[in-house]
């Protein structure tokens, strides 16, 4: 499985971010699987932004919620992020991955992250 990402590295403060990931060798409508956004700032930890799963349920971080959404092309079996509007504090590199679950007895199960794309560094910047 490969996740790429891609997009400008480079956006002006109040507009908005748009980063696409890839995926190759396996179908982002395979149950079981959620497709992930996360960023690191410069100097700090992970930040888990949101997630589409298989069924194209979408999930976000409640500190980002009203700023983000993530969307799917199956056709191109790709999946998207946007954020807007975007400050200098967005700067970091925004990665993509996949995540793992599984339900039982209508409990679901998380297997955690298995596949990561390289990242992409995104600089907010006038």
């Amino acid at each position: 499985v490969q996740l790429q990402e891609s997009g400008p590295g480079l956006v002006k403060p109040s507009q908005m971010l748009s980063l696409t990931c890839t995926v190759s060798d396996v179908s982002i409508t395979t149950s079981g699987y959620a497709w992930t956004w996360t960023r690191q700032p410069p100097g700090k930890g992970l930040e888990w932004m949101g997630a589409i799963a298989s069924d194209g349920s979408t999930y976000y971080s409640p500190s980002l919620k009203s700023r983000t959404s993530i969307s799917r092309d199956t056709s191109q079996n790709q999946f998207s992020l946007q954020l807007s509007p975007v400050t200098p504090e967005a700067t970091a590199v925004y990665y993509c991955a996949r995540r793992a679950y599984y339900c039982l007895n209508y409990v679901c199960y998380d297997e955690g992250y298995d596949y990561w794309g390289q990242g992409t560094q995104v600089t907010v910047s006038s």
